[in-house]
């Protein structure tokens, strides 16, 4: 097999297009396969660095983590990051390029950036055995079609087969699935090849009549039937829903090794960016991790972290108009712990001069860190490697603001005063060894028994998250149909389905 290729699409954003990208990726590796991921465009926060320096989708990168290669620009050549509701800035090739509001975007520059993503989705099919796509949102968004280059537009010009993915547990399924179907152009529904159920709870024998009605009504099959799958804490695409309030992150589910748990609450800041920062401390026995948007809810927390943002003033704002500032401020004078991580670290600080992200200019920090922050127009992307608290560390920086460390101790990038921490660095608690002694400086500043456990390997658990993904396909889909259309393309001869797009 040399250049194969799949489209896994969505009824509806959040249906589980990454997740099972990411599982075909690592089933396919399993079998020998080389394989690569590859999303046109997508529209996410979170973001990854990779090793030449390239600005990516999270998700894209620990979908090459499936597949056991390492993440490169091509794999995601379009990334928007939204600043507002209405604007976003625009990566390209893992490079800013600037900020384009969505009529902007939509009106012009992204038929632009159409023959280059197609130019590296035919670069990693003349590289890999196998290319599996990801697309984006829904493939029957009627009103963007026509600008469309990260579903059926890029389906179209690769010939790519399409499994269209829905998530049972939110209801409607069969609907989402015939209806995507029946607002697709006769051209773009020759290439949908079938179905795929994602989150299904009970018998599967009660959900076959209706896939057997739905491939009356379509003449499309049904590749698998995918179970709902707990705690799997994979890599998420877009932000979290503030409107989930105390949302716990959870990745493992065992018992605290002291005689305490950790409580750590992680303010929900507008534009939360590489929130899954804190998957590492969710994944240690013993630390419950919660989101939280409200300044009482960090009274009981041992340690409270400030992540990252996409708009370090904005969220400044929020800080305070919550209440959640002054509830910071108090925190740090009883010596109680706080981790401000990139945008949060930021806000810790003194002053933040900002004529690039907010354009606001001169804008008080907090002043709980010595630091002073002033936005520059080149956007810092790197994989740095250093050590703190007597343990090698390594992390990832995406960042405008360049900071002015003061005073205080230093704390990698950044500084540490009393129990108060700020790093510009993502990824750092990823680090096992660096993660155990920062938890235990937490743990004697709070006043808490807790012990971290001594055998936590979080790129272990990640692995074993992926294989998860693997069995998953494995076990619950056709994988002989699912690799003669990755090999050979949309079946010949597939019915149209009224009324196709208007």
């Amino acid at each position: 097999m040399r250049g194969g290729g799949l489209l896994v699409a969505g009824t509806t954003s959040d249906a589980g297009k990454s997740v099972v990208t990411a599982g075909i990726c690592r089933w396919l590796v399993r079998q020998g396969v080389k394989v690569a991921p590859f999303k046109g465009q997508n529209m996410s926060l979170n973001s990854f660095v990779t090793r030449e320096g390239a600005e990516i989708g999270r998700a894209q990168a620990m979908q090459a983590q499936a597949a056991r290669v390492e993440p490169t620009a091509l794999m995601n050549p379009v990334l928007l990051k939204p600043g507002s509701d209405r604007s976003s800035q625009v990566v390209l090739m893992g490079k800013p390029v600037g900020e384009l509001s969505a009529r902007g975007y939509h009106g012009g520059r992204q038929k632009q950036l159409f023959e280059p993503v197609l130019a590296c989705l035919e670069e990693l099919r003349g590289t890999y055995d196998a290319v599996i796509c990801e697309g984006a949102g829904s493939p029957a968004e009627i009103n963007l079609r026509r600008t469309d280059i990260v579903n059926m537009g890029i389906a179209r010009a690769a010939r790519l087969p399409v499994l269209v993915v829905g998530d049972i547990d939110r209801g409607g399924v069969f609907a989402q699935f015939f209806g995507t179907t029946a607002l697709l152009a006769p051209e773009d529904q020759e290439l949908v090849a079938g179905y795929l159920v994602n989150k299904f709870r009970g018998d599967v024998t009660l959900l076959e009549p209706g896939l057997d009605m739905l491939l009356g009504l379509t003449g499309r099959r049904t590749y698998g039937v995918l179970p709902y799958a707990h705690g799997l804490g994979i890599d998420e695409e877009d932000g979290l829903r503030v409107s989930l309030r105390g949302a716990v992150r959870e990745s493992v589910v065992a018992p605290p090794v002291g005689e305490d748990v950790l409580r750590v609450a992680v303010c929900a800041v507008p534009l939360m960016s590489n929130f899954t920062d804190v998957d590492a401390l969710a994944a240690e026995p013993g630390v419950v991790v919660r989101f939280v948007d409200r300044a009482e809810e960090l009274v009981d927390a041992d340690l409270v972290v400030v992540p990252g943002t996409r708009g370090t003033v904005k969220a400044l704002a929020w800080l305070r108009e919550r209440g959640l500032a002054d509830a910071l401020a108090r925190r740090a004078a009883e010596g109680r712990p706080v981790l401000g991580v990139c945008g949060g670290f930021q806000a810790l600080g003194e002053r933040i001069e900002d004529e690039v992200e907010s354009k606001a200019g001169t804008v008080d920090g907090l002043g709980l860190l010595p630091v002073r922050v002033r936005f520059a127009a080149e956007k810092t992307l790197a994989r740095p490697v250093g050590e703190a608290l007597g343990e090698r560390v390594e992390g990832y920086e995406i960042h405008h603001g360049v900071a002015e460390v003061l005073g205080g101790d230093p704390f990698l990038d950044g500084c540490r005063v009393g129990a108060v921490w700020g790093t510009h660095w993502h990824g750092s608690l990823e680090s096992d060894g660096f993660r155990r002694a920062f938890l235990r400086e937490v743990a004697a500043a709070a006043g808490r028994r807790f012990v971290p456990a001594p055998d936590t390997s979080f790129g272990a658990l990640r692995e074993e998250q992926l294989d998860r993904l693997g069995d998953l396909i494995e076990e619950h889909a056709d994988t002989d149909a699912l690799l003669r259309l990755i090999e050979h393309g949309a079946p010949a001869g597939l019915p149209f389905v009224p009324p196709g797009a208007p």
